[in-house]
């Protein structure tokens, strides 16, 4: 059977469906992560924002005009949330929510909803093959912050680990398949907690891993020497921290119900920046947060220029029901439109002055595909590199030799690959 697995979310989704799409493969299915024609197609959903909702909805409709005859399976965080929204599709025959998302292999012929309870233990079985560059490794899943606009605790349940000697084992092998590990989870920060570590602590037993190791979104309450300290015993860690800010004034933020302050996020982005002077501090901001007033607002681009991202991805507020800040009211869409485009107009300055901050500096850029006629690629700071020639899937030495548009203009030093 030909089937079709198809991510509409987040990494640790992506790594749940390259992990079904091996063991389909492996029963001797024809497969593909694409959204093309196929017997079966298997969603697996996004709910993070009303959007990402939406979207998955309206995935099934785009199966169906590839193959009007095909059946469909939903799975993921949408149908967690609201099973009731896809069951009543054309052709989706059988809908289940998070938990046993490892074990859909085995229920393709089953009918119906049947979204089991959210485990309290990590017992994801997943391994999935690397037929990229970069690998994407799930450490944890769940999260226990409760911010006041967020769905996703409701979905995936309460923060719970993976063992270090499991993450350790994938690791070791897929450093011999693959050039980067992105080490990922709902909330990687919290990662140890019901286990008896902490994120410091894996870094430690990854610390001597063959490739480059990558952290996915950072809280800054994990921010601290001894998690820098493990970072920098690693030989090959990308400097890149996604530090989530999502408002820069402090009143949003306890309204949020974020645990810290910008003074506190500041004095972490400082302490970093002592340990690794030239890594790239990215973030997500949220615009039109239902408490935010103008003045909150503009404190907000204040401070993220104080802080100088590299990166900054900007939403819009999106309300989800059944949280709390869903009863706040909301802003004009007209203003958030208007926020929205106020930061990404700063959040690019910021990006091009930070990739401009290395010309005539070196880089270790990983090759990964062909882009406006050059082989592109990203460092090890995530700056997308352009150089003229090179093979996909390796290492290169190059020197940022101009940046244009947040991209650095490359040329490698020599062409022997590099480790």
């Amino acid at each position: 059977m030909k089937i079709s697995v198809y991510n509409l979310g987040c990494k640790v989704n992506k790594y749940e469906c390259d992990s079904l799409l091996k063991t389909l493969e492996e029963r001797g299915h024809e497969v593909s992560e694409d959204l093309i024609y196929a017997d079966l197609y298997i969603l697996n959903t996004c709910a993070v924002t009303n959007e990402a909702e939406r979207k998955s909805r309206q995935c099934v409709s785009r199966c169906l005009k590839l193959n009007p005859d095909a059946k469909i399976v939903v799975c993921g965080c949408a149908s967690q949330n609201d099973p009731q929204q896809f069951i009543k599709k054309q052709n989706v025959v059988f809908v289940s929510g998070n938990a046993g998302k490892a074990k859909l292999a085995d229920r393709l012929n089953e009918t119906g909803i049947l979204v089991d309870d959210l485990p309290t233990v990590y017992e994801d079985d997943f391994s999935p093959e690397v037929v990229r560059t970069r690998a994407y490794v799930k450490i944890q899943d769940g999260c226990d912050n409760y911010c006041s606009y967020c769905l996703i605790p409701y979905v995936r349940g309460r923060s719970r680990s993976r063992s270090i000697s499991s993450v350790v084992e994938e690791c070791l092998n897929l450093q011999k398949k693959c050039k980067e590990i992105t080490i990922t989870g709902i909330d990687i920060s919290s990662y140890g907690k019901n286990i008896g570590a902490d994120l410091a602590t894996l870094i430690y037993a990854l610390k001597d891993i063959d490739c480059r190791i990558r952290l996915g979104s950072l809280e800054v309450s994990v921010i601290d020497e001894r998690l820098l300290d493990a970072l920098s015993e690693m030989k090959n860690f990308c400097p890149q921290f996604h530090l989530s800010l999502q408002s820069g004034e402090d009143g949003v933020l306890k309204k949020m119900n974020r645990h810290y302050t910008t003074s506190n996020y500041l004095d972490k982005v400082k302490l970093i920046r002592r340990y690794f002077p030239d890594c790239a501090i990215t973030t997500d901001l949220i615009c039109g947060f239902p408490t935010e007033s103008q003045e909150s607002f503009d404190k907000t681009l204040q401070f993220i220029q104080e802080v100088g991202f590299a990166q900054t991805h900007v939403f819009g507020y999106s309300p989800r029901g059944g949280t709390v800040a869903a009863k706040y009211g909301r802003i004009e869409q007209s203003v958030i439109k208007d926020r929205v485009n106020r930061a990404l107009e700063i959040a690019d300055a910021m990006r091009q002055s930070y990739v401009k901050s290395f010309v005539g500096k070196t880089l270790q850029v990983l090759i990964e595909d062909t882009e406006r006629g050059y082989m592109c690629g990203y460092s090890k700071q995530y700056i997308k590199c352009y150089v003229a020639q090179a093979e996909a899937g390796e290492l290169y030495d190059v020197v940022v030799e101009k940046a244009e548009d947040g991209i650095a203009y490359c040329r490698i030093i020599n062409m022997d690959k590099t480790v």
